[in-house]
């Protein structure tokens, strides 16, 4: 492999010498994971960084959103969006809950609220929904349609560490908010997950589940899984908030960078935020649309022989892989905002440690075709 080979992201790592220490301390008390003192810690100290209450960490976040819907006993069929990753579709599936998949908004990617109403059954019991790229949903109206037919939230906020919308955290909205922490993202801990719990007995239900279902010793009361973060991860995740905030305003700088210099080509349209207070920059999206001089598949197959590799974040949509496309809602005529997006999206590369120089070249091989 080329050592210029540039990926659309790099695991963010904290100095190694720095986490001996953490190592060192697991080595001495023997505690590997069950919510060792680390875990503990990381809990706290995510609560006090991400402004929320409640926070019940997993091994990862694909665990983490089956749990959530186990919790809140969703069933029979939720509303949920094409454009994300498979993950959160597989969460309902290894439920044994029907998707039913609306359409997205063309400004910000994520689920039309104004969509979901028509697409509520008597069999619907929930929606899931993606903050995508981070950029908040429109939280106020879906929450709104699920006070008024009694239907539970829950946000895949894989993208959305730290993110903060009108209200505050962005991760406070919904009955339950899922994070991960796995090494592509914003905040990572190796691989690793999170549920926002509303309250303290939110949290118990979901410590016991995410524990083989265990209360107490020798009591065990729901059917739970093994979804626990274990010591060395939770303390890597520690050592990780040292570096946070550093690691934001890097990939800020690289975000304004790509807007600056690419605003002015023609057919390539920057994906705008969506009004939240407080961004991430998670990734850095673009849509290539007909009057670029290349396909969006074109450009990215130009971009790989040049070494920077770029990703088409989201494609194909969810509803086109073999286990979902026969659903009624998978029908590409009620999705065609999401099948547009998905042809034309590339996502290119942004992590912290990202040279500017990579980000320049980068521009200019894009801007070369207008």
């Amino acid at each position: 492999m080329s050592k210029t080979t540039t990926f659309v992201t790099q695991p963010s790592l904290p100095p190694l010498e720095e986490f001996i220490p953490y190592l060192e301390k697991i080595w001495e008390n023997k505690v590997l994971t069950n919510c060792g003192p680390f875990h503990q810690q990381l809990e706290e100290a995510l609560c006090r960084y991400l402004g929320v209450e409640h926070i019940a960490l997993f091994t990862n976040g694909t665990i983490a959103l089956v749990t959530a819907l186990q919790s809140l006993r969703v069933t029979g069929e939720v509303i949920t969006t094409p454009y994300s990753f498979v993950a959160t579709s597989h969460s309902l599936l290894w439920n044994g809950i029907k998707p039913v998949f609306v359409d997205i908004e063309p400004d910000t990617l994520n689920i039309d609220s104004q969509k979901i109403e028509a697409a509520i059954t008597p069999q619907t019991t929930a929606i899931l929904a993606v903050h995508c790229y981070g950029h908040p949903c429109n939280v106020d109206a879906i929450q709104k349609i699920a006070d008024t037919y009694n239907l539970k939230v829950i946000y895949d906020a894989a993208h959305a560490f730290g993110v903060k919308c009108h209200c505050g955290s962005v991760l406070n909205h919904g009955d339950l908010s899922v994070l991960s922490f796995h090494a592509t993202k914003v905040f990572n801990t190796f691989e690793g997950g999170a549920i926002i719990c509303p309250d303290a007995e939110s949290k118990a239900r979901i410590d016991q589940l995410k524990n083989f279902g265990h209360a107490g010793e020798i009591n065990v009361v729901a059917p739970g899984i093994n979804g626990k973060l274990s010591e060395f991860n939770a303390a890597l995740g520690l050592l990780q908030l040292e570096y946070i905030d550093e690691a934001i305003a890097k990939r800020k700088t690289i975000d304004e960078t790509y807007r600056r210099r690419l605003s002015e080509v023609t057919g390539i349209q920057c994906l705008q935020d969506s009004g939240e207070l407080v961004a991430n920059y998670a990734y850095f999206p673009v849509l290539v649309d007909d009057s670029y001089a290349l396909s969006r598949d074109a450009l990215y197959d130009h971009l790989k022989t040049k070494g920077i590799h770029p990703r088409r974040y989201f494609y194909p949509l969810i509803s086109e892989f073999p286990m979902y496309r026969g659903l009624p809602s998978s029908n590409p005529e009620r999705l065609p905002l999401a099948l547009n997006a998905a042809s034309q999206v590339l996502c290119l590369p942004i992590y912290p440690d990202l040279s500017m120089d990579t980000v320049e070249t980068t521009c200019r091989l894009i801007a070369g075709f207008r």
